[in-house]
């Protein structure tokens, strides 16, 4: 049995405008120690696939499907069964590190309390375990750093203490909102490497939302390529990265900086994501799309499997893939 099974997962907000679905109908299976990565620009509904996994929703949001963690649908749960859940089960490493820690605090309470709140262990216990903790996810000074404060630590060290902060509770999942934004490219190797350790340590399952493809090809076992909160292609790295069958994701792997060319001008993706309170009929990408036919505009593509394990929701139907590759050895830096 797969850890975690979401089955036509939808997410909505109702506003003064209208209903705005971040969400539509995402379908996904992660097993346990493999590593999905949820890509896609800014707006296309990653954050908010995970926000409604861990409960996190803002008030007007509305949850359809169902998620099975070991069987067992989380959506819907009530705080306090949540809160059985969050930490012990399903933790999270937010994006901004700086946001997500008690600046008034120091790092050694915010690190003991997990562990005293779902553990039930002293506070003497709680801290020596939080101490091997930071030791786990290369922290300097593991033992001195307890008696900081958040803004003592530079970007990557907190990250390391979000990290830390998540695995205490040995979760089986751990969902990743886009932890190496803020870094510069060498602490982002330091992160990206850790993450596959710890995951081979604990084997932790693992999120990883991003739009850095770099960041997909030096962690991930799957891709779920996202555009307007739909599912647009779904496939194993390998396969999405050298065989990409939709133009979106061919798009997004084109306009990554590649180590063997000089001087060109970098491809994009023309235009930009489409209004989600008003999309269009059809596609949601047609209007972007150097493909686009007439039946983009009036129909919207349905998700199909067309390989073993691989999806895409495209009309467009090549004879021969033009494979566009990145040179994931090195990516990161």
């Amino acid at each position: 049995m797969s850890l975690l099974d979401v089955d036509n997962l939808r997410v909505r907000f109702t506003t003064p405008d209208g209903d705005v679905t971040a969400v539509n109908n995402m379908t996904f299976t992660l097993n346990a120690g493999e590593t999905l990565g949820l890509v896609g620009e800014s707006g296309s509904g990653k954050s908010q696939t995970a926000f409604a996994l861990m409960g996190l929703l803002a008030k007007n949001g509305i949850i359809e499907g169902s998620a099975l963690f070991e069987g067992k649908n989380i959506l819907g749960l009530s705080e306090t069964e949540l809160n059985k859940v969050r930490a012990e089960q399903i933790a999270m490493i937010f994006q901004d590190p700086m946001t997500s820690l008690n600046p008034y605090v120091k790092i050694g309470p915010q690190l003991t309390e997990v562990l005293q709140l779902h553990k039930g262990m002293s506070k003497k216990e709680a801290f020596e375990e939080s101490v091997k903790m930071l030791d786990a996810v290369k922290m300097p000074e593991a033992r001195k750093r307890m008696d900081m404060y958040p803004h003592e630590f530079s970007g990557g060290m907190r990250q390391r203490v979000m990290i830390a902060m998540a695995l205490l509770c040995s979760p089986k999942l751990l969902i990743a909102d886009e932890p190496t934004t803020a870094l510069d490219v060498t602490v982002q190797a330091q992160i990206m490497d850790l993450l596959n350790e710890l995951k081979s340590e604990f084997n932790t399952a693992i999120i990883m939302i991003t739009h850095d493809l770099g960041v997909v090809a030096g962690i991930c076992d799957k891709v779920l390529v996202m555009y307007a909160g739909r599912t647009m292609e779904y496939g194993t790295t390998d396969e999405v990265f050298y065989d990409p069958r939709h133009p979106y994701s061919i798009g997004l792997l084109e306009a990554i900086p590649r180590l063997d060319t000089e001087g060109e001008i970098l491809p994009t993706i023309p235009g930009n994501p489409p209004n989600l309170l008003n999309l269009p009929q059809g596609c949601p990408f047609q209007d972007r799309c150097a493909h686009v036919m007439d039946k983009c505009r009036q129909e919207a593509p349905a998700l199909e499997t067309f390989a073993d394990g691989r999806q895409k929701a495209c009309h467009w139907t090549p004879e021969i893939i033009t494979s566009t590759t990145v040179q994931t050895e090195g990516a990161l830096t």
